[in-house]
């Protein structure tokens, strides 16, 4: 949710684009430490033993690896299992585990985040949708496995191999852009605001450089959606989508990763935000949010199972402002939600992006139940 609390009558679409452009700009900052980190590890990983391995481990352990680190607070950990299983290092139990055991950015809000917040309940709503999470992933995670669940063992990108020879000929302006401009631009921008972005997780800031902090949230935003459509529709046979052979086309590819996820935040955020804020109303959905707990767990499922962060931490905010909220439709949004690692998975493979947010959303909505039946 952005935080200006916009109402429809005094809607302003200028003013909701660069609170937008802002908020997937300080996403920005601290996704590119997962993403760059991990690719900088693998190069070196590969580089020390000639090769990377071909799995993290083996299979049967894949749905806890999983389910564990989508436990980590954030989404850093679903865009790097995103990245494992599309080299082929994770099973989809693994994949599947990740996205159903975790909270995303909806953590920070109920680890403190909110100044409205009860630390000691938030904490226990934390641990108890942490716990449901990573035993349903788990559990699903083995089955989905067991079943040999899984849409398709490729991906979306295209391949490549036929067009070597036009590579050196194509898209030289293009090339330059992104290889002598759009990279650099987005490294130094993401180092500044790497720092700001981790603390604004939990609230805090940098008084001192908020002014140029906000000025380059909003032209990390936009300088990742040129960088990624240029890419994507202009420079779209350049090798980097190749195995990376040294340190500058790792960074290259990481980067191009990091500009597709802020890309994909952004729009997703402007969605969401749009339907919730404007669409609907903060009253509409306040009311919503406060009638039966069987309807407050079917919407809290739906917002949650929206692409990126945006629906859980709506759900989280609702939790912890709005009296008497059932902790079972908090449970079904955190299991229903994929975080940010569900832009990249989508990118490259479509089919199974769309089953893990289906059948993600059938599980929330199961366990939202069996928690509501149980008590909680």
């Amino acid at each position: 949710m952005l935080a200006n609390g916009y109402i429809n009558m005094e809607f302003n679409l200028w003013s909701f684009i660069l609170d937008t452009l802002e908020a997937a700009g300080a996403i920005g900052g601290y996704v590119s430490l997962s993403i760059i980190g991990f690719a900088l590890i693998s190069f070196a990983i590969r580089k020390r033993r000639g090769k990377l391995a071909s799995q993290i481990g083996p299979k049967w352990t894949h749905p806890i690896i999983g389910s564990l680190l989508g436990a980590i607070p954030g989404c850093g950990a679903t865009i790097v299992v995103a990245s494992l299983y599309k080299n082929k290092r994770i099973s989809f139990g693994g994949l599947f585990a990740t996205f159903i055991s975790t909270v995303g950015e909806g953590s920070f809000v109920l680890l403190g985040a909110s100044n409205e917040a009860d630390v000691i309940g938030n904490l226990k709503a934390y641990a108890t949708i942490t716990i449901f999470g990573l035993i349903a992933g788990v559990i699903l995670g083995y089955l989905s496995d067991f079943f040999g669940f899984r849409a398709s063992t490729g991906n979306n990108q295209e391949n490549h191999s036929e067009h070597q020879s036009l590579q050196k000929k194509q898209n030289t302006l293009a090339g330059i852009l992104i290889e002598n401009l759009g990279v650099y631009a987005i490294i130094a921008m993401a180092i500044f605001l790497a720092p700001g972005s981790i603390m604004a997780l939990w609230g805090g800031g940098i008084d001192a450089i908020s002014v140029p902090t906000y000025w380059v949230s909003l032209a990390l935003t936009s300088t990742c959606m040129v960088f990624y459509f240029t890419s994507r529709f202009i420079y779209k046979y350049h090798d980097c989508y190749g195995d990376s052979s040294d340190v500058k086309s790792t960074i290259l590819h990481a980067i191009l990763d990091v500009a597709m996820v802020v890309t994909y935040v952004f729009i997703g955020l402007f969605f969401a935000n749009y339907i919730i804020d404007v669409l609907v109303g903060k009253e509409i959905f306040d009311a919503w949010m406060t009638s039966s707990a069987y309807v407050v767990i079917l919407l809290a499922a739906l917002i949650g199972v929206t692409p990126g962060c945006g629906g859980m931490i709506t759900v989280a905010v609702a939790f912890i402002t709005i009296p008497n909220f059932p902790m079972a439709a908090l449970i079904a949004a955190a299991i229903a939600t994929s975080g940010d690692g569900i832009f990249p998975l989508l990118a490259e493979n479509r089919k199974d992006g769309f089953i893990v947010s289906a059948v993600g959303l059938v599980v929330a909505l199961v366990v939202g139940y069996i928690a509501l039946s149980l008590g909680f």
